[in-house]
């Protein structure tokens, strides 16, 4: 059942009006950050009051030719429609809007960042984009706020306004405006031609439906080729977003900009549109039954389905980006490639086709919304209180924010897929599915597990090395942040020779055993060996924050979070935070930071428990059956379990 209403429009423009009145407020910062939470608060409540209507079947929808009689294209209209896929995006963009906005404020504030009313009124467009994108009703609606999306947040990439910033915007931009787009368009485009070809009035049918467009899977049996390369198409220009490899290297380069907009990229509105873009023409533009039909004819294996290629490339993608992770000092970095694979897991859950993968896939979005949002948040804490961006100088540092760092073992448990958290659900029905395709089908659970694996093995040495390490005995992880081999010296030993046969260093940080230009290899791990494209410098270089830190210990070293001019002089040795002389001070949970960040970072991390320990019990989990019984035609999920691939594919067909 249909219902014009004006409720999927209000919920767009209600940020984008927000926007105006934070422009408007620029000489009052409070008034300013007010209008970000009273929008963020609105937008969720109007989203959150078409939940019910929704799960009993009510699909609200506005529609530009209806409402003002215009006529958008040629017969293509401009229509918002929220569905069940479209709300379970809505719900979490616009949910996790309110405590971002809590987040930005004290980390703006935290740090004294400049053009903090540019940086609030382009993070409420961002978000009146995404919901756009939630409620597209049609594929040209889809691009529209597709593009948008990308424009809006290119003042947030390029915050900093440095040449590292604008570079990694530019970046940004070619990748998911040029190149995503026009993917995206020209799939648009194809899908456009057959079915308008293949309807005996010549209408184009371009809306979402579930199960797939109806009269695309008639115009594909007279036209395979077509439709092969539009589904392709499309896959890629989400894919961009998505991170997909080899489209990826934009989100790593992205870590110049200020944490709240990583925060943004990486768990609310940039890279889930991608994914959720996958799921929409995986579910209800070409489906899986067509999907599964149109085989590709590939020389010296035979046919194979669509699915197959993309569920390869998503599994490689998890797996070479965990290993990419592992040997990324930068934390922000460590997560960005951590993002890369923990979207390839809903892209592959999709592809699988199975229902139990696709369930899995759909849960995974605000699980890993839930997880990556905690991870990032907790990194933008520990950035504005200590200036400490690399794992190697955290040793000992959850004395100093033991709240933070127990949030960020809660989100990093969640990415590994760890019981009791969010990201085991997902995970857990992902390997059911795999499993229960049949064949082949083996290898993709056989690279679930093993990127489960590799996220422990990049994400718990965070953990350990502020919890179980202390800043005079901080050892050395060859495995994971040196070279193939490792070095020969630990941190900070005391003995005049190591215990694994290395000289004691005279002070600082460890030189590599070697020649002298040994120290610029590649990937070493410590901030004065990174790779080139890590060399950025941050906003805390200009606005040093810790205010922790007296102004003479400041003056006695100016790598303990020292004042503007000492550390600005020294961000070439890109070392602007670890432990100060004498060690971290010791904190309580609620004087570790501003209630602007412990309480956000709190809350969500509760919501990945929340997830985790009753998924029944939130409305994504219901969102998410709710939407693949659609797909497949059932009243009841009850009816899916057991099957093959092959046997739910059947149940499409009937």
């Amino acid at each position: 059942m249909t219902e014009a209403s004006i409720l999927p429009l209000a919920a767009v423009l209600v940020s984008a009006v927000a926007m105006c009145l934070i422009i408007a407020s620029y000489r009052y910062p409070n008034v300013r950050e007010g209008w970000s939470v009273v929008a963020a608060l609105t937008k969720f409540g109007i989203v959150a009051s078409m939940l019910p209507g929704v799960m009993d079947g009510t699909t609200y929808y506005w529609s530009l030719s209806e409402s003002l009689g215009v006529e958008f294209l040629a017969g293509i209209d401009f229509v918002l429609r929220a569905d069940p896929l479209g709300m379970l995006f809505a719900m979490l963009a616009s949910f996790l809007w309110i405590f971002t906005s809590f987040y930005a404020a004290g980390y703006m504030r935290g740090l004294d960042e400049h053009a903090q009313t540019r940086f609030f009124a382009a993070f409420a467009a961002s978000l009146s984009t995404a919901i756009g994108i939630a409620f597209s009703g049609n594929l040209v609606t889809i691009f529209i706020f597709y593009e948008l999306l990308s424009l809006v947040t290119y003042p947030l990439v390029a915050h900093n306004e440095d040449n590292e910033a604008r570079i990694a915007g530019r970046k940004y931009l070619t990748y998911t405006f040029f190149g995503g787009g026009v993917f995206l368009l020209a799939g648009t485009v194809l899908v456009y031609w057959l079915t308008s070809s293949a309807d005996p009035a010549g209408n184009a049918h371009l809306a979402f439906e579930s199960g797939g467009i109806e009269m695309l899977a008639e115009a594909a049996a007279a036209d395979p080729a077509i439709a092969q390369a539009a589904f392709y198409l499309l896959i890629a220009g989400f894919g961009v977003k998505a991170a997909v490899m080899p489209l990826h290297s934009w989100l790593a380069d992205a870590m110049v900009a200020p944490t709240p907009v990583s925060g943004l990229l990486h768990a609310v509105a940039v890279v889930k549109s991608g994914a959720f873009g996958v799921a929409r023409v995986i579910l209800e533009v070409f489906g899986p039954g067509l999907i599964h039909d149109l085989p590709l004819n590939v020389p010296a294996i035979g046919e194979v389905g669509l699915n197959i290629p993309v569920a390869i490339l998503a599994a490689f993608t998890l797996t070479a980006a965990s290993i990419i992770a592992m040997r990324k000092d930068h934390l922000k970095r460590r997560l960005a490639f951590s993002t890369t694979a923990q979207l390839s897991y809903i892209v592959l859950g999709l592809s699988l086709l199975h229902p139990y993968a696709i369930l899995g896939a759909l849960f995974h979005i605000p699980a890993h919304a839930f997880g990556k949002l905690t991870l990032f948040f907790c990194a933008g804490a520990v950035h504005v209180e200590t200036h400490t961006d690399y794992v190697s100088e955290m040793a000992g540092i959850g004395k100093r924010m033991p709240l933070t760092m127990s949030a960020f073992a809660i989100g990093a448990a969640g990415m590994a897929g760890m019981p009791l958290v969010a990201g085991f659900v997902s995970k857990f029905y992902m390997l059911i599915g795999s499993g229960s395709v049949g064949g082949g089908y083996w290898i993709f659970a056989a690279a679930l597990i093993v990127s489960g694996i590799l996220n422990i093995a990049y994400l718990w040495p965070v953990v350990y090395t502020a919890f179980f390490e202390s800043e005079d005995r901080h050892d050395a992880k060859p495995v994971l942040e040196f070279p193939p081999g490792g070095k020969r010296e630990s941190y900070f030993a005391d003995e005049e020779y190591a215990t694994d046969g290395g000289e004691k260093p005279e002070s600082g940080h460890p030189q590599p055993a070697g020649d002298d230009d040994e120290s610029e290899s590649k990937g070493a791990g410590t901030p004065a060996e990174l790779d080139d494209d890590e060399a950025y410098e941050y906003a805390v270089d200009k606005y040093p924050s810790d205010h922790t830190v007296s102004d003479d210990a400041a003056d006695d070293d100016h790598h303990d979070h020292g004042g503007h001019d000492d550390a600005h002089d020294d961000h070439d040795d890109h070392h602007h935070g670890g432990p100060p002389a004498g060690g971290w001070a010791r904190h309580t949970p609620l004087s570790e930071s501003t209630w602007l960040m412990l309480v956000p970072i709190s809350i969500i991390a509760t919501g990945a428990v929340t997830l985790g320990v009753v998924p029944d019990y939130a409305v994504f989990l219901d969102l998410a059956t709710y939407i693949v019984e659609g797909v497949f035609g059932v009243e009841s999920f009850d009816e899916l379990r057991g099957l093959s691939l092959a046997e739910a594919l059947e149940v499409i067909d009937e």
